[in-house]
Parts: C-alpha cells; sequence; structure tokens
C-alpha cells in the first residue's frame, strides 16, 4: 500500500488549510450493532467542520448538559485535487493519515437520527476532531492492518483494527470523491470501532495507533461554559 504523496512534506499546520472533514458512519460492524443502527451497504459520510480541530495542549470542552462521546478514528489526509477517483487509483491522493477522535454528542444525535434531521449540530461544536500531529505514509505501511486505542483515565475504553473495515480507505476515497472534490488537506475520517462512551468534565483522554507511540495524543475533558 504505496502513495505518490508520500514523500510530501506536511507542515505542523497543515489542518488550518483544511477546507473539510468528511466523516465515515458505520464503517466498523460492532459499533454500528451497538448502537443499534443497521450496517449500511454503501458508505454513509457526513461532514465536520474544520474549526473543530484541535491539537494537543488543548482541551475538549462539552457543552453543559449534553452526553459526549468519545470515537477514536483513522484519518486519511489528501494531498491533491480528487474528482471522479477510481479506487485503483485512490491511494495516489494520500498525503498522510492522522489520528483523530470524532466527538459525538450523542443525546443530539439521536434526536436528529428520529427526527431525520441532519447530524451538524451533534458533531461539530468547537473541539469535537482533537487530532495528532501529522503522520507520514511511511510509518503505516498497511493502513488497513493497524490497531486503534483509546483510554480514558487509563482505562481501556476503544480497541480496534482498522482490518474491520467494512469499506476499505480506496473505497471510501472513490465514493466521496464521485460526490464531491476532495482538496488538498482535506480529510477523511475512516469511522470508529466498538466501545464508544461518555466522557465527562476531567477525564483524561490518551489515544494512539499500537507500535507508533511517538503519535499518541493526550486531551483533558473540560465543560464548556458559556456566557
Amino acid at each position: 500500500f504505496t502513495s505518490m504523496q508520500a514523500t510530501a512534506a506536511a507542515p505542523a499546520n497543515w489542518h488550518q488549510h483544511c477546507r473539510k472533514i468528511v466523516a465515515i458512519g458505520r464503517n466498523y460492524a460492532e459499533h454500528a450493532q451497538e448502537l443499534g443502527n443497521a450496517v449500511p451497504t454503501t458508505p454513509l459520510f457526513f461532514l465536520k467542520p474544520p474549526s473543530s480541530f484541535i491539537t494537543q495542549r488543548q482541551a475538549i470542552r462539552i457543552p453543559t448538559g449534553r452526553v459526549v462521546h468519545h470515537e477514536v478514528e483513522l484519518g486519511v489526509i489528501i494531498g491533491s485535487r480528487a474528482c471522479d477517483v477510481s479506487s485503483n487509483e485512490a491511494t495516489k491522493y494520500i498525503k498522510g493519515y492522522v489520528l483523530a477522535l470524532d466527538m459525538t454528542c450523542r443525546d443530539l444525535q439521536d434526536e436528529a437520527k428520529k427526527k431525520g434531521h441532519p447530524w451538524s449540530v451533534a458533531k461539530g461544536y468547537d473541539t469535537f476532531c482533537p487530532i495528532s500531529e501529522f503522520i507520514p505514509t511511511e510509518k503505516i505501511p498497511d493502513p488497513h492492518n493497524i490497531e486503534l486505542y483509546l483510554q480514558i483515565n487509563g482505562k481501556d475504553r476503544q480497541r480496534g483494527r482498522t482490518s474491520d473495515m467494512i469499506f476499505n480507505i480506496p473505497s471510501l476515497i472513490a465514493h466521496v470523491s464521485g460526490i464531491m472534490t476532495l482538496e488538498d488537506n482535506d480529510v477523511i475520517l475512516t469511522g470508529t470501532p466498538s466501545g464508544v462512551g461518555e466522557v465527562k468534565h476531567g477525564d483524561v483522554i490518551v489515544a494512539g495507533i499500537t507500535g507508533l507511540k511517538e503519535w499518541e495524543m493526550t486531551f483533558n475533558v473540560q465543560t464548556r461554559n458559556r456566557l
């Protein structure tokens, strides 16, 4: 699994140039089942705003009175304009990877699903997309054979392998680029394994990829106080 973009340099602030975060939903069968959702037959995706990005040393801020869940994911960073890309050509458009958390107001998402409304509010709060440093492609030679993990206060909450994805990365790039053009520094979040759960004020989240300790990330959780 190689990429023509593998040697492309990525500045530390690449995420500041991201125009959209495309998040894949229900891409792990066990996660779909744990939330009582049907396993999709075609990729399901939604958008998160780039304003939801935070990096290490920034805090995840959860809205007062809301039930917020963690979802650890492998993100794919796009390296050049991709429109109507075939799955056979898709890897050429990968610049690198990133570990990400798709933070979700689960109570708001449940309400939206019942009403048939979009998930934008549940997924789009400020600080709801914590990310690691940029991960070069050579550090993840096979993105379909890595283990993602997430711990809260030192206890395992999520631990799953990307080999369990329903739709692989080339097929996701092909599907999304057939609907909307992907641009340099856009990100596709590839879905979360099972084990999602609530986070609360004072929690410390540690997430990583087994064997890549350098890219492990830590975030504190705080209540968002609005004036």
